[in-house]
């Protein structure tokens, strides 16, 4: 993990309306990212054909669908997405052990029928847009940070490759579940965005800052096209994480 080149620990978000859109923005950040995050919203919008477009496109895809259903139906979607082509795609931790440990090993099978490689299966453990005192009123009596812990546990227990988790989660995951485990960090801001932002993100955290904590990759989205210059953005990030990253401190 911490010989990743810089490039590749950054996931841009197609969190977009139009088809069309999103295959402009592939064609001009492909070769600036290691991987594009297709959540609900495209996917709703334009199906699977994002997914062929982005990896005819030669990049890598996380599909960010969150799935979160009985054992068997996750499994299944799971084993469509690996079909794709996809890359990495997650679940809910919240569906349960049963569903994460059924739903890897069920793509574990499928990956030496089909002879494809597996996808890396994460799950989202409490969402940036939840805090302590959204868990009260979800009638949780824990912390956003302790809640994070039994989910990142039970996530490893079955058996998955990672979680999706707020940046200030990042040392306690590390500590949890050693070097390997895959630590995607959304909520990612830079500059003054850090003290602007009005959106749904209530718990963020600068590029450097996410890979200095142990973040393996950070997801960017509106802080970087919403900039004058989304290219030169990615630029800096790039250099923020190398000077950040283990082992590459200059």
């Amino acid at each position: 993990m911490d010989r990743m080149d810089p490039k590749e620990r950054m996931i841009l978000a197609l969190d977009l309306e139009h088809f069309q859109e999103a295959q402009k923005l592939v064609k001009e950040f492909k070769d600036h990212v290691g991987m594009f995050k297709v959540g609900k919203q495209l996917f709703t919008h334009c199906g699977t054909k994002i997914i062929d477009f982005i990896k005819m496109n030669k990049a890598k895809v996380f599909l960010d669908l969150k799935y979160h259903d009985i054992p068997n139906t996750v499994s299944k979607a799971g084993i469509e997405a690996m079909k794709l082509g996809v890359d990495m795609f997650n679940v809910h931790a919240s569906g349960g052990f049963t569903m994460m440990e059924e739903a890897r090993s069920a793509l574990q099978e499928a990956s030496k029928k089909l002879v494809m490689e597996r996808p890396k299966i994460i799950a989202v453990t409490v969402l940036t847009s939840i805090d302590d005192s959204e868990l009260q009123r979800l009638g949780l009596p824990v912390t956003a940070a302790e809640w994070t812990r039994k989910l990142t546990l039970l996530t490893k227990e079955a058996g998955l490759d990672g979680v999706v988790a707020s940046g200030h989660d990042i040392e306690m995951i590390r500590s949890l579940c050693g070097k390997a485990f895959i630590i995607v960090t959304p909520g990612v801001r830079i500059g003054q965005a850090m003290d602007n932002a009005k959106d749904d993100q209530k718990r963020t955290i600068t590029p450097g800052e996410a890979v200095r904590r142990g973040a393996t990759y950070i997801v960017l989205g509106r802080t970087v096209l919403a900039s004058k210059n989304p290219k030169e953005t990615l630029r800096q990030i790039e250099e923020e994480i190398g000077r950040a990253a283990p082992g590459q401190q200059k």
